[in-house]
This record gives structure tokens, C-alpha cells and sequence, in this order.
């Protein structure tokens, strides 16, 4: 996963860098999109909620600090409990300050070393209206039962490779979620959400 890391931000570098886009040949546009499909289903680091073996799997951009991130987030997690089939990957992106950074690096080291601990956390900090201090992470973790952690590297390389991956797909803003072949900015309506949601998984069971 660091080389995967390493290949995306070499890769932005030379998108961001060029005047013309970059003369990439058929079989590297593969690679490139093969590269970019692996980091944002199957990175390890990323949390994950919802079937084991999904069938369909939503990436999910948030932000700690977001309003519209806090009112979509229950809406995915009702997904996964309507849908046994369909998973949720959570990408944090730490667009609205230094509490978002603190909150998400405390997530993703609590996924790292206490998986099972990871939901309940998630949840309380999402529960939060308003901005996050750190008094209100810390008692997040205490009210979602939490151990304790010292943030680890780890979840600072995911954060960067999470901004680098926003970048490459067109995410402008939090929330914003890939469903199949969509990418669907902002906190859609429930019906919108579970008809996309239905479209995908049907296509994705040959229907």
C-alpha cells in the first residue's frame, strides 16, 4: 500500500504539473485506473462498514466537521442494514480545519489497532453538531467506549492518500459518494440515495 501511495502522488504530480494532459498510452490508462480502483476499495486502512463480500461497494468522502456529511451518514449505514450485499468505505478528508485533521487521524488510528471499536466511534463523532475541539473527540471516545489512542503515521499517509484519490476522481467538497460508475456530490434525499443504490446493485447482479 505505501508504493500504491507513492505511484498516486507521482501520478497527481504529473496531472497537476501538465499543460496538456499527460501522453499516457492505452495499457498505462489501465494501470492508472487499476491503481486508482485498488486504493479506494481495497485499502486496508480504509474503515469499511456493510457486507464482507459486497457485491456493491460505496465510497463515502466525510468530514468530521461537515453538517451535510452528518445528515448522509445514517443514511449509509441504513443502507448496509437494508442491503446485506452492498458495503460502505469511509475516506475522511480533512477539508474544515485542524479539529477535522485531529478527528479523522483519531479514527483511523482507533480502525488500525481497535477495529471492533471503529463504528460506535464514527457514530459519536458524527453526532456532534458543530465543529469538533479536541474536549469533544476525546469525549466521543469516551462515550462510544474507545481505548485511548496516540495517533499513529499510518493515519496521516491514508489522510494524504485520501486527498490525492479526492483530487483524481473530481471531489470538490464533503460529502461525496461513488456508487458504481456515480460519483454523487452532497446529502441526497434517502429515496435518492437507495434508488442509485438499487440501480447499481441490480447491474451488479446481472439484472
Amino acid at each position: 500500500m505505501k508504493m500504491m501511495i507513492v505511484l498516486l502522488l507521482t501520478l497527481f504530480s504529473v496531472v497537476s504539473v501538465a499543460k496538456e494532459p499527460a501522453p499516457f498510452t492505452p495499457e498505462q490508462e489501465k494501470q492508472i485506473e487499476a491503481l486508482i480502483q485498488e486504493a479506494l476499495f481495497n485499502d486496508p486502512n480504509s474503515p469499511r462498514i456493510g457486507a464482507k463480500q459486497a457485491k456493491l461497494t460505496l465510497i463515502n468522502f466525510t468530514d468530521y466537521n461537515c453538517p451535510y456529511c452528518k445528515q448522509l451518514d445514517p443514511m449509509l449505514e441504513k443502507i448496509v442494514q437494508k442491503y446485506p450485499d452492498v458495503a460502505v468505505v469511509i475516506k475522511p478528508l480533512p477539508f474544515k480545519g485542524e479539529s477535522s485533521e485531529l478527528a479523522a487521524r483519531t479514527v483511523l488510528t482507533t480502525w488500525h489497532q481497535y477495529p471492533q471499536q471503529f463504528l460506535a466511534l464514527h457514530e459519536k463523532l458524527m453526532q456532534k453538531k458543530g465543529y469538533h475541539t479536541d474536549v469533544s473527540i476525546k469525549q466521543a471516545q469516551e462515550k462510544a467506549g474507545a481505548t485511548p489512542v496516540t495517533l499513529d503515521a499510518q493515519s496521516a499517509e491514508t489522510l494524504s492518500t485520501n486527498l490525492q484519490l479526492a483530487r483524481l476522481v473530481g471531489v470538490q467538497g464533503t460529502p461525496a459518494t461513488i456508487i458504481g460508475d456515480e460519483l454523487i456530490p452532497g446529502a441526497v434525499p434517502w429515496e435518492t440515495l437507495e434508488e442509485v443504490v438499487k440501480e447499481k446493485l441490480a447491474a451488479a447482479n446481472g439484472q
